[in-house]
């Protein structure tokens, strides 16, 4: 599944499963335009891909601001001269038991995943419409699929992910791009790793980080273990190479969601 000849944008690809999903689209041929709020972290995995051999750039974006999308999107026309693949990876998680859950988080959590996701999308389908082909990904979550306690916001914006995905997908279906989102299950990165993931938050009494970590991926995932920012990449891959398969919500969960 070569991408020798094609433009990639990620969002939110300075760490975790957007680096993953870059790093797999460089090594499968495409440039990738590397994009996250903190230019210095963009900068750091564009400078990484770039010293594996790999043609990067390093852009800083707001997904919630319009404006700043709009740039994102022109500074990589102007650079490359297209965009051909988007991931729309950003996305922030915070933990709140329903009773305790201000609008204010709610209203933030929902401006990154959801209208974050629609911004994006929004513009990369105009620049794609240009050459008439498009590869668009949006990346949901398990907690899209199935709600989590202590999660119902960031369930609501990963659940609007899916819907708004398979709308879009059906609007553009006739016109070479296709719109798809990428579900990713219990990946050891920041939502679940660390004091404040939910590991840590989920632990039993007594229990450690580190075995709240492993009794977690025993007890939700058939296959037993975690999944990884390159197992991400790889559907990446795939859904940035496939013709024919567009409004789709793909779990890559170890069995989670069967």
């Amino acid at each position: 599944m070569s991408l020798e000849g094609k433009v990639a944008l990620v969002t939110g690809a300075g760490r975790g499963i957007g680096e993953g999903i870059a790093t797999a689209l460089a090594q499968a041929g495409a440039s990738v335009a590397v994009a996250d709020i903190d230019i210095a972290i963009s900068q750091q995995t564009s400078d990484r891909l770039k010293r594996s051999g790999w043609d990067s750039l390093a852009l800083q974006v707001d997904v919630t601001d319009k404006k700043s999308v709009s740039k994102m999107i022109a500074d990589v026309e102007q650079h490359y001269g297209k965009v051909d693949i988007a991931v729309n990876n950003a996305g922030i998680v915070s933990l709140y038991p329903i009773g305790d859950l201000a609008p204010e988080e709610w209203d933030k959590v929902l401006a990154v995943n959801a209208k974050g996701v629609f911004l994006c999308t929004q513009a990369e389908i105009t620049s794609m419409r240009k050459q008439g082909y498009g590869r668009i990904i949006n990346i949901s979550s398990i907690a899209g699929k199935s709600g989590f306690p202590e999660l119902s916001h960031y369930s609501a914006s990963k659940f609007a992910v899916i819907g708004f995905t398979n709308a879009v997908a059906k609007e553009v279906a006739t016109e070479g791009i296709t719109v798809n989102a990428l579900c990713p299950g219990i990946v050891g990165t920041g939502m679940w790793r660390g004091e404040t993931g939910l590991s840590a938050r989920w632990a039993l009494e007594g229990e450690t980080e580190e075995a709240s970590w492993q009794r977690h991926q025993k007890t939700f995932l058939p296959q037993g273990v975690a999944q990884t920012p390159e197992d991400m990449g790889q559907l990446a891959v795939y859904l940035a190479s496939a013709p024919h398969v567009t409004g789709q919500a793909i779990a890559v969960d170890g069995g989670f969601s069967i």
